[in-house]
This record gives structure tokens, C-alpha cells and sequence, in this order.
């Protein structure tokens, strides 16, 4: 028998072997690669892809199939099979996430995403108002800081007279409780808004300055013990796609979500607002931490939204949101 028969052998019975099926998810994100919620999309499908031994992968288009504020919709009709966006960017669309973004929360995203993330799992009315997509969590950003051009801000007076951008939701609310003059834009477009003079200033998480190159815009920022707000993400497959999944492949997916994702995205935040706050003093912005007389001004300032926010969430089906509040505020602490 020749020699090369036993090789021929073994090669015709691996081709006659039936091919392992292997799943493909389509990933959309409307922000640059490097940015940090970029690299944890990725990193969320790599392990999907090392938990299922290749069996389910992910296509990462090179750009975002909608903006921001449609990228739910997009995900739900299936542009996209897998992506993430921000609640505020659809005002008035998700009410009882809202409870994410209220200010002194947190100093650290991992705690607050984690919390957040056992709320919703435990609150069927959140769960109605992302209707028509597969979460696979929710979480948050890092504590949102005060950035301008202009002035320092040690005052709720100073807000006044300067333009501010915000990202809508909750943020959006506070920032007309402190008396700013505020314009709902995404995120991505900070850096031509501050350096045309379009607007003053914008609220922000630390990590942002870097993210989004305005370190060389901004001069000044003010920092709050628990952020002056938050905002709420959520991270999201299409439903059909997800209901259409092997078994095996969606307990791995069943198994990365829920608190394991919320705090890779957490733990992803809080890394490069440590490296943006570097950052900023690399770059010589001068930051102010609030006072405790400033912060009580904006405590008080800011509380009757809790009370707007309740009725809203209890129309929407919540049961007892004041409860709810106090009870995550409680798992942030805990969790910190």
C-alpha cells in the first residue's frame, strides 16, 4: 500500500464530516472603534465566541448602520443584530430607566451598572419599555462632570449665561432645574459645537475629554461626590435573531449578559475615566470639586424632579419607583 494512501484516508473522512453550523451576529456601534464602549462590544464577542468554541462570531461593520438615537429602532427591525445606545437620546420614549441618571449616585461605574442592571431584572415595567429587542443588560457611565470654556463653575449662579450641551434624558431635566440654557445633542458632536463657540460647555464623564478630542477645547470642570448625574445604556441583541439561536449558543449568551455584561461595561468606563482624568491634568484643565454648600443647592434644586419622575414611572406601570430608588441607591452602596 503506498505510503500517502493512509493520509488520502483521513483527509476524505474529515471532508465527509458535516460542517459545525456556525452563528454570525451582525455588531453596530455609532461610536469610533477606540472608543471604550467600542472595545467592550468587542470584547463581549470574543468571549461569546471562545464560550461556544467558535461557534458564534461577530461581523463588526466598520461603521454604525444608523446614529445614536435610531440605533434602537435599528436593532428591533434587524439593520443590526447586536448594539447598544443611550435611553435619553429618544426623549420621552424610556421613563423608568431614568432612575439611573439622577445625581450622587455613584463614583464609579461598575457599582452603579451592576445595581442598576439587578433593578431592571427585577422591574417587569422596564422590560416593557424595550419592547421588541433582546437586553442583555443595562448599565452606565461614569459620574458626569461639568466641563466649559469659559469660567470655573463653583456656583449654581455661574451655570447661568453659557450654552450647554447635554445627551438628554434625566441630565436634560437637571440641567434646567439649575437654571442652564441646554441644546439635546449626541455626544460625537461636542467637539465641533465647543470649538465653533456654538456652545460654552457640556456635561460629561471624565473619559469623555479624551474620547471625543476636547482637551484641547475645554478649560475648566467641576467634579461632584456622586456625580452630577448619570446616564443609562442599554446593551442590546435583536429579538428574532436571539430567539432563532441554537440552545447551546444562547445559554452562552443567556450566561455573558445580565450582571457579567453590565459589569464588563462598568469595569471597561471606569478604566478610561481614570485615564481621562490623567489626562486632563496632562493637559492643564483646571478642575474644581463642589463644595458641600454647592452640592445641597443642587440637592434641592434637583429633588422635585424625583417626584415628576415617580408619577411618570408609576404611569408607566412601575410599581412603587420611590421604593426603587431607594432600594438601588442602597445596592450602590453596597456594591461601592
Amino acid at each position: 500500500m503506498s505510503p500517502l494512501r493512509p493520509l488520502v484516508l483521513a483527509a476524505a473522512c474529515l471532508l465527509a464530516l458535516p460542517a459545525v453550523a456556525q452563528t454570525v451576529f451582525t455588531v453596530s456601534s455609532w461610536l469610533p472603534p477606540s472608543h471604550t464602549l467600542s472595545e467592550t462590544q468587542k470584547d463581549w464577542c470574543t468571549q461569546l465566541e471562545q464560550k461556544t468554541a467558535g461557534k458564534a462570531r461577530c461581523n463588526i461593520l466598520p461603521r454604525g448602520v444608523a446614529a445614536a438615537p435610531a440605533t434602537f429602532d435599528a436593532v428591533r427591525n434587524g439593520l443590526a443584530d447586536l448594539s447598544y445606545t443611550v435611553h435619553g437620546y429618544t426623549p420621552g420614549r424610556f421613563v423608568t430607566t431614568q432612575m439611573a441618571e439622577f445625581p450622587f449616585l455613584g463614583d464609579t461605574a461598575e457599582p452603579v451598572s451592576v445595581a442598576f442592571q439587578r433593578v431592571y431584572a427585577r422591574t417587569p415595567a422596564m422590560a416593557e419599555e424595550h419592547k421588541g429587542v433582546k437586553v442583555l443588560a443595562v448599565f452606565t457611565h461614569g459620574p458626569g462632570i461639568v466641563f466649559n470654556t469659559k469660567r470655573p463653575i463653583t456656583k449654581v449662579d455661574d451655570l447661568a449665561g453659557l450654552k450647554w450641551r447635554v445627551g438628554g434624558g434625566i441630565v436634560n431635566e437637571i440641567s434646567k432645574a439649575l437654571g442652564m440654557n441646554v441644546t439635546l445633542k449626541p455626544a460625537p458632536e461636542s467637539y465641533e459645537l465647543l470649538s465653533s463657540g456654538v456652545m460654552d460647555g457640556t456635561l460629561f464623564p471624565a473619559e469623555s475629554v479624551e474620547s471625543f478630542k476636547i482637551d484641547k477645547v475645554i478649560k475648566f470642570g467641576t467634579r461632584f461626590p456622586g456625580g452630577l448625574y448619570n446616564t443609562s445604556f442599554v446593551f442590546m441583541m435583536n429579538q428574532a435573531k436571539y430567539d432563532g439561536l441554537p440552545a447551546d449558543v444562547k445559554k452562552a449568551v443567556d450566561e455573558l449578559s445580565g450582571e457579567t455584561a453590565a459589569r464588563l461595561f462598568g469595569r471597561g468606563w471606569d478604566k478610561v475615566d481614570r485615564r481621562g482624568l490623567a489626562f486632563m491634568q496632562a493637559n492643564n484643565v483646571q478642575m474644581t470639586t463642589a463644595d458641600a454648600a454647592f452640592v445641597k443647592t443642587v440637592g434641592d434644586k434637583v429633588a422635585p424632579l424625583v417626584d415628576t419622575w415617580v408619577k411618570a414611572a408609576e404611569a408607566k406601570g412601575m410599581k412603587d419607583p420611590k421604593k426603587a430608588l431607594a432600594d438601588f441607591r442602597a445596592e450602590i452602596a453596597r456594591l461601592q
